[in-house]
């Protein structure tokens, strides 16, 4: 098994499969408003898109998939191993039995679609979504080895604006300001670019760097650079994306630089919260 802790690997799964469940219902729900609640039928809904499975065991393989889909995200909170060789390919593994999870609902929903299209359409945002967080987590990690020192007072004092502290995430948002949105514009369609148009400006960026920001900001207080690094990137990208493409990138530098700053404000209150509730236990 990829996890030690059993029992609270097995709360983790059912928590993730419930809640992959009610995603379930809400992409029934956009996809057909009222199913669940109007006097239309609960299963008489096209949930294959473009299948030819009947309905209601299109709906039964539906829910069954969600649920280890949910299930699969849930042990992802959980550390595989403590690091090594051990946690690649335990990484690996999972990474590999999230994406067959995917493909089975991909197949059974979009029968007829080619496959590179499907390939370009799921597989690459599911791969760099994971690739994004599995280096939010090792950030995450690392940050956590340097409190660990700071409080056996191995580690220095903290640096200039905290641009020692925040050097670790500037990878991280490389990646996510980027790498990412490049990757999703040269892959994405040019008459509607629903992943670099939609899927990442209103989702993954305002996502990734709220969430990113709030925990560097709870382990290190407030970190000026941060923000002011995801705008810079994201800046970056928006000036080599019209070498290629015509589209206004303007509405991602506001984003690249509110949420973060959100975050990391955030994070540097609980931070402050909780330096101050272990000096009044000492």
């Amino acid at each position: 098994m990829l996890l030690n802790d059993k029992r609270q690997a097995l709360a983790r799964v059912l928590a993730g499969g419930v809640l992959g469940i009610a995603c379930c219902l809400l992409l029934g729900f956009l996809l057909q408003p009222g199913f669940l609640f109007g006097a239309t039928p609960a299963f008489d809904f096209t949930f294959c898109l473009n299948s030819n499975v009947p309905e209601l065991l299109g709906a039964v393989l539906g829910f069954l998939l969600w649920f280890l889909f949910g299930a699969e995200a849930g042990i992802a909170t959980l550390p595989f191993a403590d690091g090594g060789k051990t946690l690649l390919l335990r990484s690996l593994a999972h990474f590999g039995v999230m994406s067959a999870t995917m493909w089975a609902w991909v197949l059974l929903n979009f029968t007829y679609e080619p496959l590179p299209g499907l390939v370009l359409s799921f597989q690459l945002p599911f791969t760099l979504i994971y690739i994004l967080i599995w280096l939010g987590r090792w950030v995450g990690w690392y940050a956590e080895v340097g409190q660990i020192r700071e409080r056996l007072g191995l580690s220095p004092s903290p640096s200039f604006l905290k641009w020692r502290e925040t050097l670790p995430h500037i990878l991280f948002a490389c990646f996510l300001c980027l790498l990412i949105p490049t990757v999703l514009r040269l892959c994405d369609a040019s008459d509607v670019p629903v992943l670099s148009g939609l899927l990442y400006p209103y989702l993954l960026l305002p996502i990734g760097s709220f969430t990113s920001a709030l925990s560097l900001g709870k382990r290190q207080g407030f970190c000026p650079l941060y923000p002011l690094a995801c705008a810079a990137f994201t800046f970056v990208f928006a000036l080599t994306a019209r070498l290629y493409a015509s589209i206004d990138d303007s509405i991602m530098l506001p984003i690249a630089i509110l949420f973060p700053l959100l975050g990391n404000l955030l994070g540097a209150g609980i931070c402050r919260y909780k330096r101050r509730e272990e000096k009044r236990d000492v």
